[in-house]
């Protein structure tokens, strides 16, 4: 981890000043009707159409997204172009695995600090369930022979070398969610996580039942209504909320549910991971000089962001080793945060996170603190519930938390709130954001 405590030369201030998201739609065993930028598109347009300023004035369009499809090659710049921003403004992807939508964020916020943008429009934009598949290797040198032969018996002879089983392909999203240096699922290291801090299957089940009952609530009271931008399939489908909330989820309802990873006594199953989904959020990020031109009024202002990097078989603690330093250079206590996003990748790693603050030889020897950190009270950690109930776009997910914690401030009258995930291949982001 980075061991970097001194205050850091903040430049110029960032403000947010708006942002949007989709409603987060559940895979169902089939592709769904958005690709990547089709989700960034939705909701992007009905978020620009509310400012006072034309698409082109961006100075840059960034984007987090880590299943570009063939079609859709650097979907930020795609995103961008039918969003009308203009074939003048720059625009790229960006891809940290679950940290992308955050990364596009913290990268509009090093440009415009440093006094080389001033109005950046960033965001993050994922469907999972358009994830492809692949031909195993077996299959691609079947078709590379028949592609080489030259006559009518090369075709013959690379025809004979044909099997049924080249015709199974390789799901490609079980294979990015599979870290290629331990060759663990993002579930096994949950499953290291809770063996390593003694996190038991019913706890994980009672965190996940309450994300469940929390985002139900939220939708209940309205809310996200201000957050969520509703979105229309070409056949004319609605989609306006997240529609994998399970409001009557129950403990002994996921108490039936087998281990995925780690049968017969392992603690990560389906109901208590984070869901297979499709979604998309944006916001804008401005400089001081942006908000007096376009008489912009901001929400919020970044004061700090922190990247951290551990043994990728742990990956799940990436929110504590990224979250501390933030901490340390503005001199706060976990307690002095009001509002806690800790991305659910896993009830099991997320409550390995909040044991490992509370441990006080992890805290001395992993983050050189004099002694336990604390526990986060869980009135202020994603009290309108995660992505165990409305699921984890990949890219688009770090996005979406820091745009929640400024919503979440804003509806509590609250002043400052972090906004932290894990990151498959052993990382970690967060960000510290303060309400105007």
């Amino acid at each position: 981890m980075s061991d970097n405590t001194e205050g850091r030369p903040k430049g110029r201030p960032v403000y947010i000043v708006d942002g949007a998201r989709t409603p987060f739609i559940k895979a169902r065993g089939k592709p769904g009707p958005f690709t990547p930028v089709d989700l960034a598109v939705q909701c992007g347009r009905p978020l620009l159409l509310r400012q006072p300023f034309a698409a082109t004035e961006f100075d840059q369009v960034i984007l987090g997204c880590v299943n570009a499809g063939a079609d859709e090659q650097n979907p930020g710049r795609v995103a961008a172009l039918r969003l009308g921003c203009g074939t003048e403004t720059v625009a790229f992807t960006v891809a940290i695995n679950c940290g992308s939508g955050m990364q596009s964020i913290d990268t509009a916020y090093k440009y415009i600090a440093a006094g080389d943008s001033d109005l950046i429009l960033a965001g993050g934009a994922e469907s999972l369930s358009n994830a492809p598949l692949i031909l195993n290797h077996q299959a691609v040198d079947f078709f590379a022979g028949l592609n080489a032969a030259k006559s009518p018996l090369d075709r013959a002879r690379a025809f004979a070398n044909f099997r049924t089983d080249m015709l199974e392909p390789v799901i490609g999203l079980e294979r990015g969610l599979t870290d290629p240096i331990t060759n663990l699922g993002m579930g096994q290291t949950a499953e290291v996580l809770a063996h390593i801090f003694k996190i038991g299957r019913q706890q994980a089940d009672e965190y996940s039942t309450e994300s469940h009952h929390r985002l139900a609530r939220a939708q209940s009271e309205g809310w996200l209504n201000d957050e969520v931008e509703p979105m229309f399939a070409r056949d004319g489908e609605l989609f306006d909320h997240d529609d994998g909330v399970r409001p009557d989820s129950s403990v002994d309802k996921l108490a039936k549910l087998k281990p995925v990873f780690e049968r017969p006594f392992g603690k990560v199953t389906a109901g208590n991971s984070s869901q297979i989904t499709d979604g998309a959020s944006w916001v804008i990020l401005a400089s001081e000089e942006a908000v007096k031109k376009h008489g912009l009024k901001p929400r919020a202002v970044i004061l700090d962001s922190e990247w951290a990097a551990l043994d990728p078989s742990i990956m799940g603690l990436g929110p504590v080793l990224s979250s501390t330093p933030l901490l340390q250079r503005a001199g706060m206590a976990l307690s002095d945060v009001d509002v806690w996003e800790i991305n659910e990748a896993f009830a099991a790693q997320l409550l390995a996170c909040l044991a490992a603050w509370n441990d006080e030889a992890f805290c001395k020897d992993v983050l050189g603190l004099p002694g336990a950190a604390g526990m986060i009270d869980r009135d202020k950690l994603n009290i309108d519930g995660g992505a165990i109930a409305l699921g984890h776009p990949v890219g688009a997910t770090g996005n979406r938390i820091v745009l929640h914690v400024v919503n979440a401030l804003h509806r509590l009258g609250k002043k400052r709130g972090i906004a932290t995930e894990c990151i498959g291949g052993g990382q970690g982001g967060a960000m510290l954001i303060e309400a105007i």
